[in-house]
């Protein structure tokens, strides 16, 4: 049984993962080499120094891809935001946990950027933006949550909305629990209403109870259940070839679609 559907183009876009720096690397890395990926972290110039050295290495690969796509023009002030991150400052969280137990001050700085909606509230700072600016989590499927609130938006009336994704691995105190292979990646969509002449083919997605019998047919992609769902997210949206995405995760089942 469909529960829901929501359709939308994208206008722009832009990733960064750590060490991928090549149309070879990119195209290993899309067909589902993870290790072509390195280390090392954007520079994210765009943003003022003194909110710079406040992001989070995560932070950093979200606030990167933000003002990659962000539109120069008289309205880009006023674009919803939604920041979609499973795990987002969880290393802040810890650090500061560790440092109560063992008796040291807390850092007032770490402290306020522990949230999970930091990295919303440096861009709008940054940028003194009076846009929404909304941080999701939900799980195995925040991205695709995160999809269903920015077309949310959009229905409601906002011409465009920017949906960043941003995630890294699990601090080590953490490392038992991880149900995926973590890997650091940033991305991010300029969102608007399924336009088919939008410079970008549109996408849908679909969700429904998981049903482990559903067919697949030869154009869609089954999930890496190893990797995180931004992951597979974003090397399906990168390979033109791939018509749609199938994605299971939290009880229900994802299908993804490019429209041609």
């Amino acid at each position: 049984m469909l529960f829901g559907d929501v359709s939308f183009s994208v206008a722009s876009h832009a990733a960064w993962v750590p060490g991928v720096d090549s149309a070879e690397a990119w195209q290993q890395w899309i067909n589902g080499d993870l290790r072509a990926a390195g280390s090392g972290e954007p520079a994210v110039k765009a943003m003022p120094p003194m909110l710079r050295r406040r992001a989070s290495p995560a932070g950093k690969l979200a606030l990167e891809n933000a003002y990659a796509v962000l539109p120069a023009d008289d309205a880009a002030d006023d674009i919803p935001v939604v920041f979609a991150s499973r795990h987002g400052e969880c290393a802040r969280s810890v650090e500061l946990l560790q440092a109560l137990a063992a008796g040291t001050p807390l850092s007032p700085a770490s402290f306020s950027l522990s949230v999970h909606n930091a990295n919303a509230g440096l861009f709008s700072i940054a940028r003194r933006a009076r846009g929404n600016g909304i941080a999701v989590a939900a799980g195995r499927s925040t991205i695709e949550h995160a999809v269903i609130e920015a077309c949310s938006l959009l229905a409601d009336g906002a011409p465009r909305v920017l949906l960043v994704a941003a995630d890294g691995p699990l601090p080590e105190v953490f490392a038992q629990f991880a149900d995926c292979r973590e890997q650091a990646f940033g991305w991010a969509w300029l969102m608007q209403a399924a336009d088919e002449n939008a410079p970008l083919p549109g996408m849908s997605l679909q969700w429904s109870a998981d049903d482990a019998s559903a067919e697949t047919n030869a154009t869609t992609k089954a999930a890496d259940a190893t990797a995180p769902g931004g992951i597979d997210v974003l090397r399906f949206f990168l390979d033109a070839s791939a018509r749609s995405l199938v994605r299971r995760a939290d009880g229900r089942r994802w299908h993804w679609m490019r429209h041609v």
